[in-house]
């Protein structure tokens, strides 16, 4: 009998994550925070910056958290809460609530959810290149 194995998201993984979003936003001039969840939502890596907004920090987990419960970049979802959308009426009653603003992805390896990253503290667009870099450095 054969097993596929899947490697977890390392802390060395994590911490390249928070390093690659970092350098990116700041290669734009912009202060974020970068948070990185394993697969089961525990915070493996953190960063926030001073000179960020001071919710920055917050809004990184949250776009984290989002991603991974939903196994979707953020930005992709921001069109379902509105009204009409897939998720109008969709709970938010988790352990920590859901933000759907663009800046969280998901991390994938050999095709399995092991985590995500969330960026915040840039306009949501920058939010979500800086973590898709960050991603795209993993591959």
């Amino acid at each position: 009998m054969s097993t596929t194995v899947v490697a977890p998201l390392s802390i060395e993984d994590a911490e390249l994550l928070v390093a690659t979003a970092r350098r990116a936003a700041e290669d734009a001039g912009v202060a974020v925070s970068v948070t990185v969840l394993d697969a089961g939502g525990h915070l493996l890596a953190f960063r926030r910056d001073d000179r960020a907004v001071l919710i920055s920090g917050e809004t990184s987990t949250r776009k984290a958290y989002t991603a991974l419960q939903l196994n979707a970049p953020t930005a992709d979802l921001v069109e379902a809460v509105q009204p009409g959308g897939l998720f109008h009426t969709l709970p938010t009653a988790l352990d920590r609530p859901l933000l759907f603003i663009a800046g969280g992805v998901p991390v994938h390896r050999d095709g399995r959810l092991i985590g995500a990253v969330g960026v915040g503290g840039g306009a949501p667009e920058q939010d979500h290149g800086f973590a898709v870099t960050a991603v795209q450095a993993l591959a």
